[in-house]
């Protein structure tokens, strides 16, 4: 009986699959290159890439982190105090001025004190090593001034500060951290309406601490 000829595996796909792959993480990289950096975005695109080619563990840490934050924002029932975001350089944690301090003090709001511990506890877990924290301190363009904070400037300043010294107490090395007094250079609301009147409740929401988490990627 002659011989069956052994079957041979057709892998002539493999050469199309490979110059697909190859195009498609071209063009990302093309796009991120012409675009604004978006670390968020760029740790979908990595964690997708790596799914493709068939790596099973995949590390997302900052959705991890939106995801663990925003779980302790809604236990403690802080969901109109704390808005949780992103932005191109990672999470970014927005404390109102009525959670966290009271008029033209620096001094966190004992009412505040549980909340944020809540969110120091997850911020400082070991898997979230890697990041750093830049703490910004925002009031809005009404003129204030006392013995103790002559301007916003130090207002503004102090309250980041306060933030800053919390999260250190609560287990994050000081090196990781970043505090700078904005004043009202970034309101998030425009203080006066079209003909120059004062907007109260937008110079009440303006008065905020912005936390921006970003990763470290030499520490990754």
């Amino acid at each position: 009986m002659p011989k069956r000829p052994e079957s041979k595996i057709d892998e002539d796909w493999m050469s199309t699959y490979g110059d697909m792959v190859t195009l498609l993480l071209c063009f990302f990289v093309m796009m991120l290159s012409v675009s604004k950096f978006d670390v968020a975005k760029f740790e979908m695109i990595q964690a997708g890439f790596n799914e493709s080619i068939g790596k099973k563990e995949v590390t997302r840490p900052i959705e991890m982190m939106m995801m663990e934050l925003a779980d302790d924002i809604q236990s403690m029932n802080a969901e109109e105090d704390i808005a949780l975001g992103s932005d191109t350089q990672g999470v970014v944690l927005e404390l109102t001025d009525a959670l966290t301090f009271a008029y033209g003090s620096a001094k966190i709001r004992p009412e505040a004190i549980p909340v944020l511990k809540r969110i120091a506890a997850t911020l400082q877990s070991e898997r979230y090593a890697a990041f750093n924290f830049s703490i910004e301190g925002h009031t809005s363009d009404e003129k204030f001034s006392s013995e103790q904070f002559p301007s916003n400037w130090e207002l503004s300043s102090a309250r980041a500060s306060a933030i800053a010294n919390f999260l250190e107490e609560r287990g994050i090395a000081r090196i990781r951290l970043k505090v700078s007094g904005m004043y009202d250079n970034a309101p998030k609301y425009p203080n006066h309406d079209a003909f120059g009147e004062v907007i109260p409740q937008n110079r009440i929401k303006n008065r905020r601490v912005v936390i921006h988490i970003e990763p470290n990627f030499k520490a990754m």
